[in-house]
């Protein structure tokens, strides 16, 4: 059964979809097989791994129906992927008579047991979309640019993820808040590091130790149809997303260790 990420947050900018793009193809080459699942409808996640979404089939189409999921899906050389398009804006909601939350996790079903890690790309919004993304979610990745902007909104954030896990997916964890656009030598990232850690312990998670600095090749990697790790592995951001994936692999393995500890007791 695959491990579900999703990365989100309500504001654009921040490095939502580079960040799901670096875990999908980042994991990936770690021979792991891997399904990136784009729930935004600008659909950059497919063109930060090379995808043509133009008149192919999309996550759309998979959770209307008219496809089966298994066709939907778009092989890539870095991952699998399922595309998204500006359809996806107001179509989810006229795709089910039946419980809305729940479309994404129905549709994902047959695939589940097909990849070890899922990692979904949700849009600038807390939407239908959004919601469904974190109720087939084993965990919430929070990006959040070193700006003071980027701390707005992250109240109503907070509010969402207790009301899934409320009302549909009581496991869902916070597995942290991940600082992008990060420069330790600035007042201003050292100041929103500091809120970043006291909005952590109001949803009981942490920020993470790798912090995401700013990097020309995060920009440019997309304009050339190539992950980030292949367009200039040595650049310091993509060392970054690196140890990020270093550190995501520890974490869930801790947290599994912690579950089963539990479960023998």
């Amino acid at each position: 059964m695959a491990t579900i990420i999703t990365v989100s947050n309500q504001k654009g900018g921040v490095g939502k979809t580079t960040t799901s793009a670096a875990l999908a193809a980042g994991i990936a080459a770690k021979g792991l097989r891997v399904l990136g699942v784009d729930l935004d409808p600008q659909g950059n996640l497919g063109f930060c791994l090379g995808v043509e979404t133009a008149n192919g089939p999309t996550v759309l189409d998979a959770l209307k129906g008219t496809l089966p999921v298994q066709e939907a899906i778009c092989r890539t050389e870095y991952c699998d992927i399922l595309t998204a398009d500006i359809t996806l804006s107001n179509g989810v909601e006229r795709t089910s008579s039946g419980p809305g939350e729940y479309i994404l996790k129905d549709t994902l079903e047959p695939v589940m047991d097909q990849y070890d890690y899922i990692i979904i790309d949700t849009p600038p919004a807390l939407n239908l979309l959004t919601v469904n993304a974190y109720t087939v979610s084993d965990y919430l990745i929070i990006p959040l640019a070193s700006d003071i902007l980027s701390l707005v909104g992250l109240a109503q954030l907070k509010e969402t993820i207790e009301s899934v896990r409320e009302s549909f997916n009581p496991g869902l964890k916070v597995m942290g808040i991940l600082l992008t656009r990060f420069n330790k030598r600035t007042l201003l990232s050292r100041d929103v590091m500091e809120m970043a850690e006291q909005l952590a312990s109001q949803i009981n998670t942490v920020v993470f130790r790798t912090k995401i600095r700013t990097g020309v090749a995060i920009a440019e990697a997309p304009a050339h149809g190539e992950s980030i790790f292949d367009y200039n592995p040595r650049s310091s951001a993509v060392k970054d997303y690196q140890d990020l994936i270093q550190e995501i692999a520890e974490t869930i393995y801790l947290k599994e260790v912690m579950e089963s500890a539990k479960e023998d007791q």
